[in-house]
């Protein structure tokens, strides 16, 4: 009845002593122990129950994560692209760039050679006015 085993012998020198005060004191010491047993295993609960919590909440940021990132995931493709594009413009710029220099020299060279005809022409013609 109480959880302890006891041998028939045992069982029937009790019986023979007619002291209750040994089955109550069996019944006690195995009530403590069963209230142990139960604290015991109410704390192993709200353990559990507390990691079940923890764990709850570890997923629940997982998942806003998850979220956040397939938010934002054409976001970052745009950023991507442009990165990329920038990496393009730079490439093409370090190619354009000593074509303009070389076509500037180009064409200060033909301004000069534009004036240089243009005073040629000016100085013939007043020339040929003065010589008339």
């Amino acid at each position: 009845l109480t959880g302890k085993v006891t041998i028939n012998e045992e069982l029937e020198e009790m019986l023979e002593i007619e002291n209750p005060v040994i089955f109550t004191q069996v019944i006690i010491t195995d009530t403590q122990q069963a209230m142990q047993a139960l604290a015991d295993i109410e704390a192993r609960y709200f353990d559990i129950m507390k990691l079940e919590k923890r764990i709850r909440e570890l997923y629940d940021m997982f998942a806003d994560m998850a979220l956040l990132v397939d938010q934002q995931e054409e976001i970052i493709d745009r950023i991507e692209n442009h990165v990329k594009n920038a990496v393009n413009y730079i490439n093409k710029g370090k190619v354009l760039i000593p074509m303009a220099s070389k076509y500037r020299r180009k064409k200060i060279l033909i301004g000069i050679c534009l004036c240089v005809c243009v005073f040629v022409i000016v100085v013939s013609v007043i020339s040929s006015i003065i010589q008339q």
